[in-house]
């Protein structure tokens, strides 16, 4: 029996949907041409444009995409100030059109270890594109979904009644986020890597081969095109037409 949480995540091609997707590839994709990799990374942000223009045509509501996991402190400190470099680019330059193009943008995992200023840069942004109804966008930084749900947990300890919704808040941050719908990653890799495990517990999954700087909106409506081919059951059965029912009247 679905319970009454499983049936609003039910989709139909007149929602908008939640799709996350984990950005991967862009190194490898520069590494291939002889660039650097901070060329990729580079290539990677103008991607990030073109598919926050292209999502709200495609039925999409929000975005969610991985930028930074916690994991990622690991990688060269240089290649680490790079992509800090870039993301305070992007917080300064790009704020103007979001704000244009109906776009909310939210900040999601941990702050406190980001270099000086940037902290202060996505405050400033989320003030700034609160009012976006177009697109909800969320980019993931020093993010990592099992430290979410831990948190949450910590916080959950000191409520004396809990329900899905109610944890859903603490995980995420925010009250009625919609589950996501659909979690791509390219550049050929399978695995979710720490991202959204709560929120996509339901999701469905589309592995492309496609590096990141070379995903375009036709790989999306490709992604997307996929999802609504399947049928999402959310552990029932398809609905039995009253035809296929077998009669139990005797000859």
């Amino acid at each position: 029996m679905q319970s009454d949480e499983t049936s609003r995540n039910m989709t139909s091609r007149n929602e908008k949907l939640h799709v996350g997707i984990i950005m991967d590839g862009n190194g490898r994709w520069a590494t291939r041409r002889g660039l650097s990799r901070l060329r990729g990374h580079e290539a990677g942000v103008e991607t990030i444009r073109r598919i926050v223009e292209a999502a709200p045509k495609q039925g999409i509501g929000t975005l969610t995409l991985y930028a930074f996991s916690t994991d990622n402190w690991r990688r060269p400190k240089a290649e680490v100030a790079a992509l800090m470099t870039l993301l305070r680019f992007y917080l300064a330059n790009e704020v103007q059109a979001l704000v244009k193009n109906g776009v909310r943008l939210s900040v999601i995992g941990r702050r406190d270890r980001l270099p000086d200023g940037i902290a202060n840069a996505i405050a400033r942004a989320e003030d700034a594109t609160a009012h976006g109804s177009t697109l909800h966008l969320r980019i993931a930084v020093d993010y990592s979904a099992r430290d979410a749900i831990l948190n949450a947990a910590a916080k959950a300890a000191a409520l004396t009644s809990l329900t899905r919704e109610a944890f859903s808040q603490l995980v995420t941050g925010e009250a009625g986020l919609r589950d996501v719908d659909l979690i791509i990653r390219t550049s050929g890799e399978k695995r979710l890597s720490d991202f959204l495990l709560w929120e996509g517990a339901y999701a469905e999954l589309h592995f492309t081969e496609r590096m990141w700087p070379e995903f375009d909106a036709g790989d999306l409506a490709t992604a997307l095109a996929s999802f609504h081919g399947r049928e999402r059951r959310f552990g029932g059965l398809q609905a039995i037409m009253p035809e296929e029912v077998p009669s139990l009247s005797r000859a």
